[in-house]
């Protein structure tokens, strides 16, 4: 890009309510940060209320007093459905607008494991609980008036992911970057498949993709402390001190979707470095099982089926 992008050139978000999932850590702590400094009202889902309320203080003791944002901490775990609807609730009651939800949270080539509702966990994590989110959220970003926008955060890692419907949950056959693979898949052909569905019921509500290159966060070592390797946790040290980026740099192509104004409803941004590993954000094309119309309309069903949440504001009669 001939002059990158950075957030210094996010616009004012003084009026923009924004949902952030994961919000605690990592990406979703920087973008947290990036949005309260420019006025936003962030609504910080986190699993843990106390982590998420550690993450809050640090932010507000970093603002400038005259940035105006505002930080709510919410329970949300989106291993558990009960948990999704519980806050969806929440936040329905609680705010009348919502302007950009950021479906950011996720969990990375981790042991075999399950939620609370039986998935196996990446794809229960990464895309059912995000599905069950926006799904539950939909009709309060719909009626908010002005420009809103839903952001899926997918990963190159989709390349390699392969959607599997004959073991969805990866019960006969599991390796977790095969896993892991699909839930970001799955991640892009929803997020591909919303903006389709948006546009022909006629909402202007754009739905965005993006991935954050190598960016040095903690999601790398969850699977090696669930495995308890040392080994692998030493590899992942490595490889995030040679090849990541910092979560500040990561979280560019996030802020990007959600926020810049030339941003293409149904589009995927990621780093403009080599292998977009890093660097200032642009548009990019994600493969093509990530357009596989027949596994998009299978997914959604499937997920319909599965979170028994329906998308019923966007079904044409």
């Amino acid at each position: 890009m001939s002059n990158p992008w950075t957030p210094d050139q996010m616009p004012s978000c003084r009026d923009k309510t924004v949902l952030i999932t994961g919000a605690n850590s990592g990406l979703g702590f920087e973008a947290t940060k990036a949005f309260a400094a420019r006025g936003a009202t962030v609504i910080m889902a986190c699993r843990s209320l106390d982590r998420g309320e550690r993450a809050a203080h640090e932010i507000a003791s970093q603002l400038d007093g005259s940035a105006g944002g505002t930080l709510t901490v919410r329970e949300c775990d989106l291993a558990s459905l009960d948990s999704v609807r519980s806050f969806a609730e929440g936040v329905r009651a609680a705010y009348d607008e919502l302007h950009i939800l950021c479906n950011n949270a996720g969990v990375m080539a981790i042991p075999r494991s399950e939620t609370a509702d039986g998935f196996e966990m990446q794809l229960g994590v990464n895309h059912l609980g995000h599905f069950a989110l926006t799904g539950l959220l939909l009709d309060r970003i719909l009626d908010t008036d002005g420009e809103t926008r839903i952001v899926t955060h997918a990963s190159a890692a989709h390349s390699a992911g392969e959607m599997n419907f004959d073991d969805l949950q990866r019960e006969e056959s599991y390796g977790k970057w095969e896993a892991y693979g699909q839930s970001k898949l799955a991640n892009l052909l929803f997020a591909y498949e919303l903006n389709r569905l948006l546009r022909a019921a006629g909402h202007d509500t754009q739905s965005v993709a993006c991935h954050p290159g190598y960016a040095d966060t903690n999601l790398q070592f969850r699977g090696a402390k669930e495995a308890d390797s040392r080994l692998q946790y030493g590899l992942m040290r490595l490889a995030n001190t040679v090849f990541g980026q910092s979560p500040e740099g990561g979280v560019r192509p996030l802020l990007y979707a959600a926020t810049a104004p030339d941003v293409v409803s149904g589009g995927y941004y990621g780093p403009d470095g080599f292998l977009s590993m890093r660097g200032a954000p642009e548009r990019q094309e994600s493969n093509a099982a990530s357009h596989d119309q027949d596994d998009a309309e299978t997914l959604w069903a499937v997920s319909e089926e599965l979170t028994g949440v329906r998308y019923e504001m966007l079904e044409i009669a």
